[in-house]
């Protein structure tokens, strides 16, 4: 018997093929983000609302610290927006941008959170005119939107365009509810604290 010495040699056991990711990674962020969204609308919807959840001192009503809280929200939603841009390229940035993405992320959620929990708890679900009804449905789109952006960004080789589209709608989410809840307080009670 000869042992041919250019055979090709096979490990044992064979190597399993390199396995492609499924389509779970990007369906449990999708039925994350509709839970999330259904459950705070149906919270909403059921709860009895209170009238009112918290008042800070200094300002004048509870509808003026939603609003400036909304407002620093947005700015730091903006700051996202740039630091996004140049992340992906679009703007020149430093160093330093991923950081600052990070960051003013975290501190837009942070500061709106106080807000939601004051729209749910103090108003619920709300539907008397399209703008309520659109920031009601957008509040709750926003919130699912953004736990799926949370679990996407722990995933492994994601497409290149999946986190800018749910950025995108995450910040598109964040500038309606802005329009439909500070700017209108802002212009129909005038900019107070």
């Amino acid at each position: 018997m000869t042992v041919d010495p250019n055979a090709a040699t096979q490990s044992w056991p064979s190597p399993e093929p390199e396995r492609r990711p499924g389509a779970a990674r990007y369906l449990i962020p999708a039925l994350v983000a509709a839970a999330v969204a259904v459950a705070l609308g149906a919270y909403g919807k059921v709860h009895d609302p209170a009238g009112t959840a918290f008042n800070l001192a200094g300002f004048s009503s509870t509808g003026a610290v939603k609003s400036w809280l909304a407002t620093v929200a947005f700015f730091f939603a903006l700051v996202q927006l740039v630091s996004a841009l140049m992340l992906y390229g679009k703007l020149p940035g430093p160093r330093w941008a991923a950081t600052a993405h990070r960051w003013s992320g975290r501190v837009a959620f942070l500061v709106a959170v106080p807000v939601a929990v004051h729209c749910l708890y103090a108003l619920g679900f709300q539907s008397y005119e399209s703008r309520v009804l659109w920031h009601s449905l957008l509040g709750c789109f926003f919130f699912g939107v953004f736990s799926a952006k949370m679990l996407l960004l722990r995933s492994e080789r994601l497409p290149g365009w999946l986190l800018p589209i749910v950025g995108g709608l995450v910040f598109s989410a964040l500038t309606i509810l802005w329009l439909t809840s500070a700017l209108w307080f802002f212009r129909t009670f005038g900019v107070t604290t």
